[in-house]
């Protein structure tokens, strides 16, 4: 892998983005106006607010990253940029990991912006660090970035991109424990939710809100959650074709 064309991909991706408003309101701004909205569904019931808005804080990242980076990628494979980098002396990886630099740069923003607003604006009551909230939301960013470079592999048209959500997000949205505990859960569906890497990112956001101090588990939560964003990267360098004329 070469630094100077990852540099260079992800250069020429955030110069597009640049030109695309609504992929840019819909990474930055959605999230902040869902926790908004959250917050005032739950206004008369604080504590409801802060267990889930933390699991969501983790969640909307992830849900957002993943259309964006799904549709964005889709449009390079269908308007051929993809195959006419991949005809230059340009890596697999090196392809991959601008494209992954340039959306996880958005996603660092994105987690921020979603994460002050929760906890100064919008009161969200955590013991632990801010620090490691905005750590397991970025984690999930760029989760989202890794599953919506792979998942555009298999798409023909951004409607057919955005199917994708219904079966490879909302499984995950229903069984990370956001409405059940996953303990209580049929066993069968506690065994599907136990590699799922929402589960993981639920629970990392649970163990910032009740402890002070980082935990053996929420270091589990994490890396588990990094290494499945490692994993569907690698993945998706095997969904692109080099072809010659």
């Amino acid at each position: 892998m070469n630094a100077a064309r990852t540099l260079a991909t992800a250069t020429r991706v955030l110069r597009q983005l640049r030109h695309d408003p609504r992929s840019i309101a819909l990474m930055l701004i959605v999230p902040c106006v869902m926790l908004l909205l959250l917050r005032y569904v739950f206004d008369g019931s604080p504590r409801t607010f802060d267990s889930i808005g933390a699991s969501l804080l983790g969640i909307f990242p992830l849900i957002t990253m993943f259309l964006v980076t799904s549709i964005a990628t889709l449009r390079e494979r269908t308007s051929g940029t993809l195959e006419r980098l991949l005809a230059m002396p340009l890596g697999k990886a090196d392809l991959i990991a601008g494209y992954a630099l340039a959306f996880g740069l958005l996603a660092i923003v994105q987690s921020a912006l979603a994460t002050g607003r929760a906890l100064w604006f919008l009161d969200l009551d955590v013991l632990g660090s801010p620090w490691l909230l905005l750590l397991v939301a970025l984690l999930d960013a760029l989760l989202g970035t890794a599953l919506g470079l792979f998942v555009s592999a298999f798409a023909a048209s951004e409607f057919q991109a955005v199917q994708f959500m219904p079966a490879v997000i909302f499984p995950q949205l229903l069984l990370c424990g956001l409405f059940a505990p996953r303990d209580r859960m049929q066993p069968v569906l506690e065994g599907i939710s136990n590699v799922l890497p929402m589960s993981y990112a639920v629970d990392g956001m649970a163990q910032v809100l009740h402890h002070t101090d980082m935990t053996a588990d929420f270091l589990r939560d994490a890396l588990i959650v990094a290494a499945f964003a490692l994993l569907v990267l690698t993945l998706g360098t095997t969904t692109l074709r080099r072809r010659t004329p």
